[in-house]
């Protein structure tokens, strides 16, 4: 299991109503269904992967995050996920934005381009990096928008999010809680996962797990 899958399964509360953005093949969705009892949906952008959505039995519709999400009920949803899916998105800023308003909280992940590899590879090369959470080279790869941890936090100040929980993630290692203001997390983090909610919304106001269950610390 993909360790951002685990850490959002362990997040996300039973029978809750999900929202997956850019879920794939389903196997998320399916995780929290069959694990959570979630009431889930899906986005889609690929014909291929919401044929394979609906073969697994999910309510999933084809869609754009950066068009589509502008379509659904402002809290229609108690979580709203979107797993290594921002960085290949045109608008993150409405896509993050639009995130919220249709959800409590919402859990989003996606890999570090502050990492120290990252910066390693740049300083020592000169060439675009190629790491286990940036796999593809720059020619194919579907990212458009990558970010480091600071540009992350700093958008979320920007549009006035609270993270509630923030973890660090590498490829076969647990996850790791983390404070994303400390600058060292920046260069440590090899991709990162947050739990953000609105401080003025009392919807998201339900207890978390202890830090030791959220992330396996």
């Amino acid at each position: 299991m993909r360790e951002d899958f685990r850490e959002i399964l362990r997040l996300v509360r039973p029978g809750a109503r999900v929202i997956d953005v850019g879920c794939g093949e389903g196997e998320l969705l399916e995780l929290l269904t069959r694990e959570k009892g979630v009431d889930g949906r899906g986005v889609e952008i690929s014909p291929e992967g919401v044929s394979a959505c609906l073969a697994r039995g999910l309510a999933v519709v084809q869609g754009d995050a950066d068009h589509d999400l502008d379509y659904f009920p402002a809290k229609a949803f108690d979580y709203a996920v979107l797993s290594q899916t921002l960085q290949a998105t045109r608008q993150p800023r409405h896509v993050l934005n639009e995130l919220m308003r249709i959800a409590d909280r919402a859990i989003v992940s996606f890999p570090n381009f502050g990492h120290w590899r990252v910066r390693w590879s740049l300083v020592s090369r000169g060439r675009m990096p190629e790491t286990r959470a940036l796999p593809q080279p720059w020619w194919s790869t579907a990212n458009i928008h990558l970010c480091t941890l600071a540009d992350f936090l700093q958008l979320t100040n920007d549009l006035g999010l609270r993270v509630d929980a923030c973890a660090a993630l590498s490829a076969g290692q647990p996850a790791r809680a983390i404070d994303p203001t400390k600058a060292i997390e920046n260069w440590r983090s090899e991709a990162a996962l947050f739990l953000l909610s609105r401080p003025s919304d009392t919807r998201a106001t339900e207890p978390l797990p202890p830090p030791g269950d959220l992330f396996g610390a």
